[in-house]
């Protein structure tokens, strides 16, 4: 068995280490290295950089004038009883721009308002507001609520009537002969002798 095998390594061996004289060879393919063709780079024009001229007005000068004060001096008054309108104002001015005044007018609550103010350039507006009387505010009852009534509506509508169709009689002859059955005599049976049994005893 040893020698078997050592037979077949020496010929694996010996098939492994021959060469073959005609095995072909390729050459590696050459190829051309591709070209491609050059442009010029661009060129642009070149403006030169805008200039604005700088913005500089002359700031406007207003003569400064101060108008003196006039005095003035105005009290009006309405009271109408019927529209339950009744207020009034008064207001006085001198030639230094002080001015007081007052005036007064009835509210819904029924109090009377009663402003009294003044005012100036130092200090601005100063009011004192008064009231006179106890507001009141009558019960609200409303009243209960009744729908609208609206008639009734009934529409009548009348029976549409329509003609009665009349149709024509249909031109039918009465051109057949009256059928004939053909008649049979009664049939006839022959007639048999009661039958009669023997008397059992």
């Amino acid at each position: 068995m040893k020698v078997f095998l050592c037979i077949v390594l020496v010929a694996l061996v010996a098939v492994n280490g021959q060469s073959y004289p005609n095995r072909p060879s390729y050459k590696s393919p050459a190829y051309p290295s591709p070209s491609y063709p050059t442009y010029p780079k661009p060129s642009y024009p070149s403006y030169p950089k805008p200039s604005y001229p700088s913005a500089d007005y002359a700031r406007p000068a207003y003569p400064q004038t101060y108008e003196t004060p006039t005095p003035y001096d105005f009290a009006w008054e309405v009271k109408d009883a019927y529209s339950y309108n009744n207020y009034n104002h008064q207001e006085t001015g001198d030639d230094k721009g002080y001015v007081t005044g007052s005036y007064s007018v009835d509210l819904p609550d029924g109090r009377k308002q009663t402003v009294a103010y003044k005012a100036d350039d130092y200090t601005g507006y100063v009011a004192d507001v008064k009231y006179e009387g106890e507001a009141k505010y009558p019960e609200n009852k409303p009243a209960p609520y009744k729908p609208a009534a609206y008639p009734e509506y009934k529409p009548a509508y009348s029976s549409p009537s329509y003609p009665k169709p009349s149709y024509p009689k249909p031109p039918y002859k009465n051109d057949y002969p009256a059928p004939s059955y053909p008649s049979y005599r009664p049939p006839s049976y022959p007639s048999y002798p009661a039958p009669k049994y023997p008397t059992r005893y």
